[in-house]
C-alpha cells in the first residue's frame, strides 16, 4: 500500500471507530478488550493519536511520551477524539516525504511508518468499537487487512522482545484466501518467529517469497512478495504443520485477537493456534 492509501484508510477508520462508539455510548462493554467499556477504548485511542501527532508535526527524532489519556467522557471524550484523529490524518498528508522522526518498527521512510501503523492501530480499534454492538466487528478492506496482518507478522513479532515461542520448532502458515498472500512463520523456543512471505495474486501465479525478522513496515508492504532489510528465499514450503486460512479480514482480526480462532479455518495443531493467542498479544509500552 502507498503512504497515501494507508492515510485514506486510517482516515475512514477513525470515522468508523467515533460511528460506532457513538452508537454503542461510553459504558458499553468492549467483548474484544476485557475490562474495556467504550469510554476506555476512546481515552487510548485518542491518546495515541495526538502522540504520533506530536512525532510527526514536531519531527522528534527521539521517543516522547505523550500527555497520557485524558479525564474526559460522554460527547467531550467523542468530540476530543475525533479532534486528535482529524489532526493526526490532517499532520500526515502535511507531512513531507523526508520527515525524519522517531519510529518503532523498520519502515521505508518515517512517514511511511507512522502511516501505516495508526492505519493498523485505528482499525483494530474500530473492529473494537464495533464489537460493543450487537452487529460485531465489521469488515476490513482486503487489501488493508493483508498489509496489516504483515506488520504484525514481519514487523512486531519479528522483534526479539515477541513472546511467541514453542519449545521444538514449529511453522504457522496464514493463507488469506481472497487476496492470495501467504505467510509461514518459523518458530523456536531460543529466537523470534522468522516469517517468510509470498504474495499472489488470488488464483494467479505465486511470486517470489521473503523472509523478515524485524522488517514489515512499508509504503508498499501490501504488494508482492516484498522483504524489507532481509534477503530474499524461495517461495513457502507447500505444507505447514499448522494453517489458519480463509478472509484476509478474518485473518486480521483473528491473528490481532479479536475474533476466536474458528473464524477462519484451522488445519493441524490446535495446540499451537491456543499457544499463538496466549503469548501474541501486543501492549502498549
Amino acid at each position: 500500500m502507498k503512504i497515501t492509501e494507508h492515510i485514506d484508510a486510517l482516515e475512514a477508520a477513525g470515522r468508523g471507530l467515533a460511528e460506532a462508539a457513538e452508537a454503542a455510548g461510553p459504558d458499553a462493554e468492549v467483548p474484544t478488550c476485557p475490562g474495556w467499556r467504550v469510554r476506555d477504548l476512546l481515552r487510548h485511542t485518542t491518546m495515541v493519536h495526538r502522540w504520533a501527532t506530536t512525532h510527526v508535526a514536531e519531527g522528534h527524532t527521539t521517543y516522547q511520551p505523550g500527555d497520557g489519556e485524558p479525564a474526559l467522557d460522554g460527547d467531550e471524550l467523542l468530540a476530543h477524539y475525533r479532534e486528535g484523529h482529524a489532526g493526526l490524518v490532517a499532520a500526515l498528508r502535511a507531512a513531507p516525504e523526508t520527515l525524519e522522526c522517531w519510529t518503532f518498527l523498520p519502515a521505508p521512510s518515517p512517514l511511511a511508518f507512522w502511516a501505516r501503523r495508526q492505519t493498523h492501530e485505528t482499525t483494530v480499534h474500530r473492529a473494537d468499537a464495533e464489537s460493543a454492538l450487537t452487529t460485531g466487528p465489521g469488515p476490513v478492506d482486503p487489501r488493508v487487512a493483508a498489509d496489516g496482518i504483515d506488520e504484525l507478522l514481519r514487523g512486531f513479532h519479528g522483534r526479539d522482545r515477541s513472546r511467541v515461542r514453542t519449545p521444538e520448532p514449529r511453522t504457522l502458515r496464514v493463507r488469506a484466501t481472497d487476496t492470495g498472500d501467504v505467510w509461514t512463520v518459523r518458530l523456536s523456543a531460543t529466537e523470534p518467529p522468522r516469517t517468510e512471505r509470498e504474495a499472489r495474486p488470488a488464483g494467479g501465479v505465486a511470486g517470489a517469497g521473503g523472509v523478515a525478522r524485524g522488517a514489515g513496515a512499508g509504503s508498499e508492504s501490501a504488494g508482492a512478495s516484498a522483504s524489507v532489510g532481509a534477503a530474499a528465499v524461495a517461495p513457502a514450503a507447500a505444507s505447514a504443520v499448522t494453517e489458519l486460512s480463509g478472509p484476509a479480514d478474518r485473518l486480521y482480526l483473528t491473528l490481532w485477537n479479536r475474533l476466536p480462532t474458528d473464524a477462519v479455518t484451522l488445519t493441524g495443531d490446535e495446540e499451537l493456534a491456543r499457544l499463538w493467542r496466549e503469548t501474541s498479544g501486543i501492549t502498549w509500552s
